[in-house]
């Protein structure tokens, strides 16, 4: 049975007049000189369930996070969220610089019927953040007596869910409302679960994953699931990944390259790299060119002419035209993580090519991870993919076989 079977919908639920709290992720990326949001996608994909919940009466109050202590110069407060909201809305969207305190309460006892409220950042709140997570063991029951859960749970008549890309955290913003509260599932969770669906539970064939960035930890993860249970018929890897991959076949990549995939603490990977080649070499391709920075100017080098002192910046022309050979044919696609360092215009080669093709492809696409849904905004036109998923870790996690902590609570709850 697939998570969709096994978690209520915001279609089942009875919303007018009800007071209802909404968890979305609008975590947007944040401009570090002027404190303003970068790109609003994950802003723009909450509205679908926003306006269905106004339209159908609820009292609705959002709570939301904003960075983290692990990401602590995008740790800021949510007002300019509720003005993109507003725009995107075309209606008003209450702010409140407060989570959970009295002032928080009170705002939300005088909702009426089709008003909107967002909080503050939750994160800001010390039971919410990855740090206390990390550090202490609670379960969904346990997380009732939390702050945010004790002081808001009571004033509301029901919880909708629609943070897949936060569905990873196991936090009381995520699980624990669904030990107390009738609880559904937004249009944007379950639209992001059923791309999933159709990406691992029957793809068309061929599927390929194209596998890039620098999240090396995330992504062997994943490669363990889908080469295991043939999901995936050819991974085509770049990036990080790709290089670790290239020196458990025995590549000499130089030294500069390889020190500093060591200093990321990449080692450990290497080892898994060449176990997954011993097991699947037909179904794993890693570049056969790369690009280099030569006095100034990008020069392709075949990897087996590396020297020491080359930093490889992307993919080269002769991987970037057999890669494409490959999306042309694929029936199924997924993408996480750019092939270059595509900030750079001398490495952005690879991602822009390999980006146009998969826009062009004619297999089912899907996207996630935030730094391939920016590049893919900076090359292509985004409506030419079939799915954007707004999730990185969370994606990852579930595509590696994960049991995450927002679909197990709820699922609980849809058993109970």
């Amino acid at each position: 049975m697939s998570a969709l079977d096994t978690i209520s919908s915001i279609d089942e639920g009875e919303f007018s007049g009800k007071r209802v709290l909404l968890r979305v992720d609008i975590n947007s990326p944040i401009d570090r000189d002027t404190g303003c949001i970068v790109n609003d996608n994950r802003i723009q994909k909450s509205i679908p369930t926003i306006n269905d919940l106004l339209e159908k009466g609820a009292r609705l109050a959002i709570i939301a996070h904003q960075g983290d202590t692990t990401d602590y110069s995008s740790l800021i407060g949510l007002q300019e969220h509720a003005g993109r909201l507003a725009d995107a809305l075309g209606k008003p969207v209450q702010f409140i610089a407060d989570v959970a305190g009295p002032a928080a309460v009170e705002k939300i006892l005088a909702l009426a019927d089709g008003e909107v409220l967002l909080l503050d950042n939750i994160r800001y709140l010390t039971e919410e953040v990855s740090t206390f997570e990390d550090s202490v063991t609670q379960d969904p029951a346990d997380m009732t007596s939390c702050y945010l859960v004790r002081r808001l749970a009571p004033i509301f008549d029901c919880y909708v869910n629609d943070a897949f890309a936060a569905a990873h955290r196991n936090s009381p913003s995520m699980v624990a409302f669904q030990e107390l509260l009738p609880s559904y599932a937004g249009r944007l969770l379950m639209q992001e679960l059923s791309a999933l669906q159709a990406i691992t539970e029957n793809p068309a064939r061929p599927c390929i994953y194209m596998l890039g960035g620098s999240r090396a930890g995330d992504a062997f993860g994943m490669i363990h699931q889908v080469l295991d249970d043939e999901s995936a018929d050819q991974l085509l890897l770049s990036g990080l990944i790709g290089e670790i991959f290239m020196i458990a076949d025995g590549i000499d990549i130089g030294e500069t390259t390889r020190e500093f995939i060591l200093a990321k603490g990449f080692e450990p990977y290497i080892a898994k790299a060449k176990q997954f080649l011993d097991r699947h070499r037909d179904k794993i391709a890693y570049p056969r060119d790369v690009a280099i920075e030569l006095s100034g100017e990008r020069k392709n080098v075949d990897i087996d002419s590396l020297d020491d002192d080359m930093m490889i910046g992307d993919i080269g022309d002769q991987t970037i035209e057999e890669y494409r050979v490959s999306i042309a044919a694929a029936k199924t696609i997924l993408v996480n993580g750019p092939p270059g360092i595509y900030e750079n215009e001398l490495f952005d080669k690879g991602t822009q090519s390999l980006w146009t093709a998969v826009a062009d492809a004619e297999g089912f696409t899907v996207v996630g991870g935030g730094d391939s849904v920016t590049s893919f905004a900076g090359y292509v036109d985004m409506s030419k993919l079939d799915y954007v998923s707004t999730a990185g870790g969370a994606l990852i996690r579930y595509l590696s076989g994960v049991q995450l902590p927002l679909l197990a609570a709820m699922s609980k709850k849809f058993a109970r």
